[in-house]
Parts: C-alpha cells; sequence; structure tokens
C-alpha cells in the first residue's frame, strides 16, 4: 500500500523542514511514500477565505486519483491512541487499500469538494496546531504506526 502526505503551501522553518525530512526517511523504511506539496495560493491576501478554501481544494483534488483513499487530518476527525492508529493503517494494508492520501490543508480548512472526496478524517488532538507543525506530528505518528505493526523497538507500552 503506498501513502501520500498532501500538504497545502511550503514548510517555512527550518526545524520543521528538518523534521519532516527524518520521519520521511524513517517511513521509508518500511513503506512506500511521497509528501507532495500544493503551492501557496498567488494574491491570497485578495480573496476570502472561502476562495481560498476553494482553490486549494481544486489543488488538492487535481493530486487525488479515483482510486485513493483520502483521509484529511481535520479537527472534527475521529481520535485515535498510536496502537489504535496502528491498527487502522494495518487493516487497510489488510483489506487491500492501494494507496492512501492522508491531507493536512491550508489555515482555513478544507472546500466542501475535499470534504466530499474523502473516505475519512482524523483528529491529531483536540488542541489547534499550525497547519506546518502537524506535518511533522503527523510523520511521527505515521513512523510510530509501522513500528508497531512490524514489532520493532520504537513504542513503549
Amino acid at each position: 500500500m503506498k501513502i501520500s502526505l498532501i500538504v497545502v503551501g511550503k514548510t517555512t522553518e527550518k526545524y520543521i523542514e528538518e523534521a519532516i525530512n527524518e520521519y520521511v526517511k524513517r517511513i521509508g523504511f518500511f513503506n512506500a511514500f511521497n509528501m507532495m506539496v500544493i503551492p501557496d495560493l498567488k494574491n491570497a491576501k485578495s480573496l476570502s477565505k472561502e476562495m481560498i478554501k476553494q482553490k486549494e481544494g481544486e489543488n488538492i483534488l487535481s493530486q487525488i486519483v479515483d482510486y485513493d483513499d483520502v483521509v484529511l487530518l481535520d479537527e472534527k476527525g475521529k481520535e485515535f491512541t498510536s496502537l489504535e492508529f496502528a491498527s487502522y493503517i494495518e487493516k487497510k494494508m489488510v483489506n487491500g487499500v492501494r494507496k492512501v492520501a492522508f491531507v493536512i490543508g491550508g489555515p482555513y480548512g478544507f472546500s466542501d469538494d475535499v470534504y466530499n472526496a474523502a473516505k475519512g478524517k482524523i483528529s491529531l488532538s483536540k488542541m489547534t496546531f499550525s497547519h506546518q507543525i502537524i506535518r511533522p506530528l503527523f510523520l511521527e505518528q505515521l513512523y510510530r504506526a509501522y513500528t508497531i505493526i512490524n514489532n520493532t523497538p520504537y513504542h513503549h507500552e
């Protein structure tokens, strides 16, 4: 099963980028993984929040193919423990899902079209995080899930 992470906007902080790169490398040891960065919108300051979500949504949807199992990282999503998330990933693998596309939206969230394309929503916390800092947090949990699935030393109960 391939996994991709689609994010809106480039990462601007070096320390965040370093953490992302480290976890992308670690995940690659276990599974095919890629991260796609949707460019920031030009002239976004002249657009309403709804227009920004709509345009970002169009760009997100252009990166998704019909068979992708699209999962949004969203504050209204289901929360998991690390063990439950590992089980969630493992079930997708066992059920023959070809590709899972996790999506982190921009600061205003997702358009209705993106919500409609999604098969699921996950929340990493009830707290609010910036759309940039959530990237390494999610990647760490994905890496942790693979170490749990493969019974390698990383996660401690």
